[in-house]
């Protein structure tokens, strides 16, 4: 495939540039013969401007006394005008021959009667015996009823041995040109591909299990060494994103060891005492129910952090996000009321419209409300809705003992738990602020905690505000 590719590359400039040459090469011959032929009818018009309004000084005594036509048919006079590359033939307006210059021997012009009055001049390619020439042919008038057709030429076979020598000469350039390109292309190619061959080379090397390895790539900044670093960022999101499910995969298996493990045990004691003690099988059904409705929970979390991340399949239309934490906060209020905590919501006064799933809104404050009772022994809950800058956020803030700064950056993570000395005594499956999190992403906002070690804590998720004229009906 790259041996194809590098060949195609080569082909297509050398080609193009080939092509370019040639059309350059044509374009300055063509000019070239041009140049040569308008260069001979200038000689040619010059002498023929010499005959037609001849000069006095040109003629001898004996021939100034001669009739204008006698003069100009003259030998001497011919003789003065002709050259070695200048042909001169004085016809009769009929095309009899009157005179003509020696270096034409026996060979004449042939006639052109085209040439009268009303088309007094004629420039044309004609043959004298086998050599090709150029010929003006040009009526002349003479007065007293004479007139002369007179014709100047120059043979064209120097002319045409000069352009096939140009030819030539240009060909020979143009294959020695052609040769350099397609070497040339073919060394382009080769160094434009390499890079490439090199970087597939690299990346066939990383596999699955060797995700932390990096192309190195000197740190060029073109094309290339962008693809390496855009290949280099893949890699690490991959890499993050396996050492993310793989972490997930071994908290999970954790998790879920426990109330099956306890399950199991349960219903091996059922199988053996079961029937014959009472209070064993109902502490062994009380266990296997408590715990069957935790695994159940934690499978409910993992399936709503799975709706959550497919964020594009989760239809959305404009929810009121202070109803939203009104609805929560009377679902939850009697827990608060169990546990002896003073449960307060303050709907705002704002527009507090956003575009979302209600029910994942719900169940997100829903969970921000749970942990806050849970980690809260006495005191206050505030629930708080409010709009700012074009975003909408809620606000749940606790009294409860906080959390340390070291726990911070890990709370929102799958089965983590900040309180290790009490995760057993606290019920919960440590999904609840990973759920808070893929909701608010999914959403396009953010969640945001500020806590104090003995000064409680808060969490606020913003999202943004959907403008009230999309939402009233026309």
């Amino acid at each position: 495939m790259t041996h194809s590719l590098r060949w195609r590359i080569a082909a297509w400039y050398a080609l193009l540039l080939i092509l370019a040459i040639s059309a350059v090469g044509g374009l300055i011959a063509w000019r070239f013969q041009t140049i040569l032929y308008q260069e001979a009818r200038a000689r040619i018009a010059h002498t023929m401007t010499e005959i037609v309004s001849p000069s006095p000084e040109l003629f001898s005594l004996e021939d100034l006394g001669l009739s204008p036509l006698d003069r100009i048919i003259s030998s001497s006079s011919i003789s003065t005008w002709a050259s070695p590359t200048t042909f001169i033939e004085i016809d009769t307006t009929k095309g009899q021959v009157l005179n003509k210059s020696t270096n034409l021997g026996s060979g004449r012009f042939p006639p052109n009667l085209s040439v009268s009055p009303k088309h007094p001049r004629s420039f044309r390619q004609v043959n004298v015996g086998t050599a090709p020439f150029l010929v003006e042919s040009r009526y002349l008038s003479l007065g007293s009823g004479q007139a002369a057709i007179v014709r100047v030429g120059e043979p064209l076979d120097a002319l045409r041995r000069t352009f096939q020598a140009t030819q030539q000469t240009l060909a020979v350039i143009l294959l020695g040109t052609a040769a350099a390109v397609i070497l040339l292309s073919m060394f382009l190619a080769t160094q434009a591909i390499n890079p490439i061959v090199a970087l597939a080379r690299a990346m066939r090397e990383i596999g699955s299990d060797r995700l932390d390895r990096r192309i190195a790539w000197g740190g060029r900044d073109d094309e290339i060494g962008r693809l390496a670093a855009s290949f280099n960022d893949l890699l690490a999101r991959l890499e993050e994103a396996f050492a993310r499910e793989r972490q997930f995969i071994s908290d999970a298996s954790h998790e879920l060891k426990t109330p099956l493990t306890s399950i199991n045990a349960n219903a091996q004691l059922l199988l053996r005492w079961g029937e014959g003690d009472p209070q064993i099988r109902r502490e062994s059904l009380e266990t296997i129910a408590r715990e069957s409705t935790s695994l159940a929970a934690m499978v409910n979390g993992m399936l709503t952090l799975a709706r959550a991340d497919r964020g594009d399949a989760i239809p959305k239309e404009p929810v009121s996000l202070a109803y939203v934490a009104g609805e929560a906060v009377r679902a939850t209020a009697h827990r608060a009321a169990a546990k002896g905590l003073s449960l307060r919501f303050d709907p705002g006064s704002g527009n507090s419209i956003v575009l979302g799933d209600e029910s994942l809104l719900r169940q997100s404050v829903s969970n921000l409300i749970d942990n806050a009772i849970k980690f809260t022994d006495a005191g206050t809950i505030e629930v708080r809705v409010g709009a700012q800058d074009g975003e909408v956020w809620i606000e749940v803030s606790d009294s409860g003992p906080g959390i340390a700064t070291e726990d911070l950056p890990h709370i929102f993570e799958r089965f983590y738990r900040a309180d290790k000395a009490r995760s057993r005594e606290i019920a919960g499956t440590g999904l609840g602020l990973a759920i808070v999190r893929s909701i608010a992403r999914v959403h396009d906002g953010r969640v945001e905690t500020t806590s104090h070690p003995g000064e409680g804590t808060s969490f606020r998720v913003t999202l943004p505000q959907l403008d009230p004229i999309l939402t009233e009906p026309s």
